[in-house]
């Protein structure tokens, strides 16, 4: 920065000497009417910045110096990678009923130094990676954001420069924890994020690309205040459970020296939090009314074991209608928003408290048992491989397909530039139609949760697929039937479809869904006081629960982890690093349940064929 700012004074300071030169003046130096160190003392003054060191490189946040019509504005620089990141926010509410949030990563060529080679020469649309960075991003500071603020919220991320050696995305999640830092915005962060890699043994706090390259895991912890995890996103070789866990203790250490350091410029130079017209929160008479009207009704919906996915909804639909007409009729003036939050809080609370204090769940299982599994392979001769997955109400049909090297998918100059994506011979691209739900919409092109699902179901399997393949792999898992970790499910018949195809897989891998429930102490806000685990979570345990904790791999250890809270709250640290051990005993039954049942197949094809 500062050899740029100096070759911008010298070649102010000749245009100037030009401007102003004289025949006497070209033979001695010109005076001009201020010196660099006013220049430079300047430019510092208006930035204003902190830096720490993480690992041996220092990363530095700064603010105050660009896009200041923004609420908020923070530009994070490691090494000579700089993300810039502002956060604009509504003063209206929104007619919306949830959080409207949306964040947009974009990578910009001229950061990299490249012009984009379509035919218009400027960047189009959203790129997976792209859209798969702005999810992150957007899992880590969606959750703090206060209960009812309906307001709509942008986060843009604007690359400046990629120096191919240091990763954009995780500066731009600390940017937006910065932006959101130090703008108006009401928020109870910030957060810290970094990116752990584990090589020869040895934990590497974020990894260059080089080093990357060579990296059993690919772990991207963001944490808050007080040692609390937010967000965790993974992509591993066989990663053991103790290797992990470290690594997200190392990943929640350092994640607070951010947050300090985001803290420390958030007091010294934030705006104060402004006062929003409402939070969107029911009244307690409306509350109190839709308990008494709707809650022995919801019990006795949600204790019927019989209930499938369908009739359920029905039943509560149903309950929903009645009691809402009730509430419009008893509060003619009350806001429509009001009375159908009271019933949803009143669903929520009855459901919650049957798994907290009978350990019963909602199908009769319970808190630790798996749904009936059953599988199909070979189903389609012409193909090359096919499996249907089944687990419960979740039903996903996955094919395989091969074709020459030359079919990979290749990624041109500046995206290897700017992300570091390069070709690549396997991909599993997965489908969400609506009929999987009874529902009817759009058929279109693939949507953000799609490829997100998609991204996670392909990590799980990449590492189990031989490096010198000699064909590319394209893996569809299309969801026929869907209630509850249909990403899971992907990974499940994705690892049948490839044994069904012939690829010399390392080991068969499983995926399973583990949710949480908690109770909170009155007393004392924010401590918990009870809570339980439930494995292999419905579509309704997902969306009442506090969070959603996918996790993949083979007997041998962990290849692809997600974790995602659904609430403002958070869920302690320590109390996060008991999951791995917990799930890592389920998704190994089912790898051997998928072994045997392949081999059984197997066994029954061959005798057909004699």
């Amino acid at each position: 920065m500062a050899a740029s700012l100096r070759c911008r004074f010298e070649v102010m300071s000749g245009v100037l000497c030009r401007t102003w030169s004289s025949a006497g003046c070209r033979k001695r130096r010109c005076v001009l009417p201020w010196s660099r160190a006013h220049v430079y003392g300047a430019v510092r003054a208006a930035s204003r910045s902190v830096c720490m060191e993480l690992g041996d490189r220092k990363l530095e946040i700064a603010s105050g110096k660009l896009a200041r019509f923004a609420d908020g504005c923070a530009v994070v620089k490691l090494g000579d990678t700089s993300v810039m990141v502002t956060a604009v926010s509504k003063t209206k509410a929104s007619p919306s009923q949830f959080m409207p949030l949306v964040v947009d990563y974009r990578q910009k060529a001229a950061a990299a130094g490249r012009i984009p080679t379509n035919h218009l020469r400027r960047e189009l649309g959203s790129t997976p990676h792209e859209i798969l960075t702005s999810r992150v991003i957007d899992r880590s500071i969606r959750p703090l954001f206060h209960a009812g603020y309906f307001y709509d919220t942008q986060i843009l991320c604007n690359l400046l420069a990629v120096d191919g050696i240091n990763e954009p995305d995780i500066l731009a999640i600390n940017g937006a924890s910065a932006a959101l830092a130090l703008s108006d915005i009401p928020w109870n962060g910030p957060v810290g994020a970094v990116r752990i890699g584990l090589i020869d043994g040895e934990f590497i706090v974020n990894p260059s690309r080089k080093e990357m390259s060579s990296s059993l895991l690919n772990l991207v912890v963001t944490g808050a205040a007080q040692n609390q995890v937010v967000m965790l996103e993974a992509a591993a070789e066989n990663v053991l459970q103790q290797d992990f866990c470290h690594a997200v203790k190392l990943g929640v250490k350092q994640t607070s020296l951010i947050i300090n350091c985001i803290q420390q410029l958030a007091k010294e130079h934030g705006k104060p939090k402004r006062t929003v017209q409402k939070m969107f929160t029911p009244p307690e008479e409306i509350a109190e009314t839709a308990k008494t009207l709707a809650s022995e009704r919801l019990y006795a919906i949600f204790s019927d074991f019989t209930h499938d996915k369908i009739s359920r909804d029905e039943s509560v639909n149903k309950v929903r209608l009645e009691t809402e007409e009730v509430l419009k009729d008893k509060f003619p003036s009350a806001d429509p928003f009001d009375v159908i939050e009271a019933f949803n809080i009143v669903s929520k609370d009855v459901f919650r408290n049957i798994i907290l204090n009978e350990y019963r769940r909602c199908d009769g299982r319970d808190l630790t048992s798996l749904r009936d599994i059953s599988c199909d392979v070979d189903l389609f001769k012409p193909l090359h491989g096919s499996a249907l997955f089944q687990r419960g109400q979740t039903q996903v049909l996955s094919t395989v397909t091969f074709d020459s090297i030359e079919s990979s998918m290749k990624a041109d100059h500046i995206t290897t530039a700017l992300s570091g994506v390069k070709d690549k011979n396997f991909m599993l691209h997965y489908e969400f139609p609506p009929y999987a739900t009874n529902e009817i919409g759009k058929v279109m092109g693939m949507n953000r949760r799609e490829l997100g699902h998609g991204a996670l179901a392909e990590k799980a399997l990449k590492p189990v697929i031989p490096k010198d393949f000699p064909f590319t792999i394209r893996v569809t898992a299309e969801v026929l039937e869907s209630n509850g970790s249909s990403s899971m499910a992907s990974a499940c018949g994705g690892s049948l479809a490839l044994m069904d195809a012939g690829v010399p897989i390392s080991g068969p891998v499983a995926g399973v869904a583990v949710g949480l429930i908690t109770k909170y102490s009155q007393e004392k806000p924010g401590e918990i006081e009870d809570y339980r685990i439930l494995t292999d979570i419905l579509g309704i345990e997902d969306y009442l629960g506090d969070m959603d904790f996918k996790m993949a791999g083979t007997s041998k250890g962990i290849t692809a982890l997600q974790v995602s809270y659904l609430f403002h709250f958070l869920v302690l640290f320590d109390f996060v690093l008991c999951f791995p051990l917990f799930a890592s005993f389920y998704f190994k039954v089912i790898c051997l349940k998928l072994f045997s049942f392949y081999f059984y197949r197997q066994i029954l094809r061959s005798q057909d064929y004699r």
